[in-house]
Order: structure tokens, then C-alpha cells, then sequence
């Protein structure tokens, strides 16, 4: 199912899968913003902390289990079932696009 997702999307999968922290970060714009349940992480910093505490770090695994369009242009909500050591579970990841990367994401409840 990834290969339906933008491209950064799919991008945020599949380097999470293989494990490529420094490929994840160079996904995202110089000023993303990353929101998971509250916690906020911005810019490349911020994206490489949470990456490390949360995800690849955790060794998670990402499968798509739906996307459509956000409500906003260049947004996508994608819901992806997370198994690994840390959060897991299924659940909507709320994507903001710019210039082919992902300025944005939000994942909440």
C-alpha cells in the first residue's frame, strides 16, 4: 500500500522499516514541526531526538493501513499499524507537506 503514498510518506515508512535514522531526518523540512500526544520537536534536532526515543530507536515497524487526504492542502492522514519496543498499536499520523518534504506531523489519540 506505500506505493499509493506521497512520496515523503512513503519515505517515512520505509526508512523507518529499514532502521536509517539519517535518511529519516532527511525527509523532513529544516523547520518541522513533529507533535506525538503533545510532546513537540522541531527542526532537525528535534526530529533525530524523537526518532531515537520513539522510533527507529524503539525499533519500530510501520504497515499502512490507510491514507486520504487531509482537510488542509498538502496534508494526508495515514493510519499505520506500529509494532516494535516501544508504542504499539494502530492508530492516524496527520502529515504536512512542502516542497516534497514533510514539514509536518502530528500524532494523536
Amino acid at each position: 500500500m506505500t506505493d499509493s503514498l506521497p512520496d515523503p510518506i512513503r519515505a517515512f515508512v520505509e526508512t523507518t522499516n529499514a532502521g536509517d535514522s539519517d535518511a529519516f531526518v532527511a525527509i523532513f523540512t529544516e523547520d518541522a514541526r513533529l507533535e506525538d500526544w503533545g510532546r513537540v520537536f522541531t527542526g532537525p534536532e528535534g526530529v533525530r531526538s524523537w526518532d531515537g526515543t520513539d522510533n527507529i530507536g524503539k525499533q519500530s515497524h510501520f504497515d499502512v493501513v490507510s491514507s486520504e487526504p487531509g482537510t488542509e492542502p498538502e496534508t494526508y492522514v495515514v493510519t499505520l499499524k506500529v509494532t516494535g519496543n516501544g508504542y504499539n498499536g494502530t492508530g492516524p499520523m496527520t502529515f504536512r507537506l512542502h516542497e516534497g518534504r514533510i514539514a509536518g506531523l502530528t500524532i494523536a489519540p
